[in-house]
């Protein structure tokens, strides 16, 4: 199977010149090569833009750098930032909840069929099911519209995965409740506390954590079943009708807890119940922001 290559990239390499050349920002953020993959690279030089790329290996969330509580970041000034169409959903939601106006940044959205599982790799490769990223399934953002610019041409589905995300929670499903129990208490007993999901998540804005909060003290902060369940378990709650499902606080993760599946389970709850999935549509309010007469509320005895 040949190397993938997605076009565009001499646009994107060009936009960015034209754009810190012209002064309209005054850093881009998008994706180089290094020695383990893919990475993060900040290009604040018009000359240095030719370290741009985008292929399959390129699957970071770039938009937690607009993350309000990254301060070091904001002193770069204004932002260029190259986007795939699921990191901008992230951008939306960033507008949807005013931590972020839309003149903050200049979005290069680049056109996308996929990316791996496994970016850390010297060469991009082709997707199959066995390497494509499982969040990539059914991805309904391939033409990003909240974008400044647009590179590449319009791309085919990417492969379905060997086992989808939605199959898995399928699974899990069912289980009689007690097999459920016995999974999740297994996964966050492996929880370390490190809060990697937190600090790599775009949509976790809070400038103090709930986690961090004494007085009371809602999560306790050491690392055993009842104080790790208390913190996945309230960290889902707050992105339900948020999460874009980059996949990123599980990637993350050191030691490989599976919180895609918690994070794609309140989606199917916030789906069914509310009719809402998350768009790149800053106008489209989440249900966690938004208030209806109708809402029965039969939940609360």
């Amino acid at each position: 199977m040949t190397e993938p290559i997605y076009t565009g990239v001499d646009d994107l390499r060009r936009i960015a010149r034209e754009l810190l050349e012209a002064g309209d920002v005054r850093v881009i953020i998008g994706w180089e090569h290094a020695r383990r993959g893919a990475r993060p690279v900040f290009v604040s030089d018009p000359a240095e833009t030719d370290k741009l790329i985008f292929d399959t290996r390129c699957v970071h969330n770039l938009v937690t750098y607009l993350n309000p509580r990254r301060d070091a970041v904001a002193e770069f000034g204004k932002i260029g930032l190259v986007v795939k169409g699921c990191d901008v959903k992230a951008v939306a939601g960033l507008l949807r909840e005013a931590q972020l106006t839309r003149d903050d940044v200049v979005l290069i959205g680049v056109r996308c069929g996929g990316v791996l599982e496994e970016n850390e790799l010297p060469a991009a490769l082709a997707l199959t099911p066995e390497n494509v990223a499982p969040r990539c399934y059914g991805c309904d953002n391939r033409e990003p519209t909240l974008t400044d610019h647009l590179v590449g041409e319009p791309q085919p589905e990417p492969p379905r995965p060997v086992m989808t995300i939605d199959e898995r929670v399928a699974v899990l499903d069912g289980q009689p409740l007690e097999e459920r129990w016995a999974f999740w208490t297994d996964q966050f007993s492996k929880c370390v506390r490190c809060y990697a999901c937190r600090q790599v998540c775009p949509l976790c804005i809070c400038e103090r954590c709930i986690v961090e909060k004494t007085q009371p003290q809602w999560i306790e902060s050491s690392s055993h079943p009842r104080g790790n369940f208390s913190w996945n378990i309230t960290r889902a709650v707050h992105l339900a009708g948020r999460c874009v499902d980059c996949g990123e606080c599980e990637r993350f993760c050191p030691v490989g807890i599976p919180l895609s599946l918690l994070n794609r389970k309140l989606q199917h709850i916030v789906r069914d119940r509310y009719e809402y999935t998350v768009s790149d549509d800053p106008e489209n309010a989440a249900p966690i922001g938004d208030y209806r007469l109708d809402d029965q509320q039969e939940f609360i005895k």
